[in-house]
């Protein structure tokens, strides 16, 4: 009898596990056409893609107290390397910045990717901005990451003996940033600030970066390409005031726009987690706005003057105050968003000019053919 009853439980176990894979696969996100620019852009690159993680320590600048919890003498980093096992160098540096609440791990297939087409991608958990940080997380500590990054840079150029796992150097003239949500708030900080900004910075993409508080003349401090990706239906991160008019604001800028791209849909975790949400910033909301103050805007304020560019007489959204439109499939806007960045950062950096043209050629032309979703605005 007991044999019975088992083997009964074992046949409904091994049918939800079959039902739950068609299920996965049913659901799955439609693909480009198997013989589009686009498919080939989504393969993997030349390289095999390895990882390691390390801790960083920056002893020459403290984290502050945060809620009642002490500060420290110093500001860690544990991070997370992406790199070509089987390449000698040079490699382009990417650095890439998470969002409040979140991790070094949110856009992973992105690093993948670029990482296997030779470059050195580093993520890194910021010490105050990210999910695990004791007295939950906090983003005034924003206006820090701009020299958390200049550390992140100078830690992997300096990388020697058995703390460096990639063979070869670091081309320091090809270092470029995303970011992700406040990882873009500090992109483009990093990127365009009077003060703040790293001048090694060749290129920067901006994901779901919020950006209204910024008057044109604040990115006059450099003429790099950079690249904003944002989704119409991003309930945290309204693209009409932060995204939209990037290209008129920012020289040398261009914008990849996701109709029906929402604020959680960027992230890796969801596909498939959020596949059947209307739209998944329900839950983004919720956590956002459980860390931020009374007035979500007050950041914005932190970060300079209106001589610098940073102008809050300018027209500032809320936050999540514009309702939750419905959204597109996020294993497609992980598709968009992995094809726009990677290409744009190979119209930049790619050695060969072929290549940066057919980069670009995808970037500007053949994303919006073959994904309804997408456009590309310069």
């Amino acid at each position: 009898m007991l044999k019975k009853i088992l083997k009964g439980v074992a046949g409904i176990l091994v049918l939800v596990v079959v039902l739950g894979l068609a299920g996965y696969i049913a659901t799955g996100p439609e693909q480009p056409p198997v013989d589009s620019s686009s498919a080939a852009w989504l393969e993997p690159g030349p390289y095999t893609v390895a990882t390691r993680d390390l801790l960083l320590v920056d002893d020459s600048r403290p984290t502050a107290e945060n809620r009642g919890v002490p500060g420290k003498p110093d500001r860690s980093f544990p991070s997370t390397l992406w790199y070509p096992s089987d390449s000698q160098g040079p490699y382009p540096l990417v650095v890439h910045s998470h969002g409040i609440v979140s991790n070094r791990t949110e856009l992973a297939y992105l690093a993948e990717a670029l990482a296997s087409r030779g470059y050195v991608v580093i993520a890194s958990d910021y010490p105050l901005t990210s999910g695990a940080t004791e007295g939950g997380a906090n983003a005034d500590d924003v206006v820090n990451q701009p020299a958390d990054i200049s550390f992140l840079i100078d830690s992997v150029i300096e990388l020697a003996g058995s703390d460096k796992p990639f063979a070869g150097m670091i081309d320091q003239s090809r270092i470029g940033l995303t970011g992700f949500s406040l990882g873009a708030l500090t992109t483009y900080l990093t990127s365009y600030h009077p003060r703040w900004r790293d001048p090694r910075i060749a290129a920067g993409v901006a994901i779901a970066g919020p950006s209204a508080i910024f008057a044109p003349q604040f990115f006059r401090t450099t003429n790099i390409p950079f690249l904003a990706i944002a989704g119409t239906s991003d309930a945290l991160i309204e693209h009409r005031r932060h995204a939209a008019d990037i290209p008129m604001r920012v020289s040398n800028a261009s914008l990849v726009t996701i109709d029906g791209g929402s604020h959680l849909g960027f992230v890796g975790m969801a596909d498939p987690m959020f596949r059947f949400s209307d739209n998944p910033d329900t839950l983004g909301c919720a956590a956002v706005m459980a860390v931020l103050g009374d007035d979500p805007n007050a950041t914005f304020l932190t970060l300079g003057t209106p001589e610098e560019g940073v102008d809050p007489q300018r027209d500032l959204p809320g936050i999540c105050d514009y309702g939750y439109r419905e959204t597109t499939h996020p294993g497609r806007q992980h598709m968009i968003t992995q094809i726009a960045a990677v290409s744009f950062l190979e119209s930049v950096f790619n050695a060969d000019a072929d290549e940066r043209e057919a980069a670009r050629e995808q970037l500007e032309v053949a994303l919006a053919a073959d994904f309804e979703e997408a456009s590309f605005t310069h």
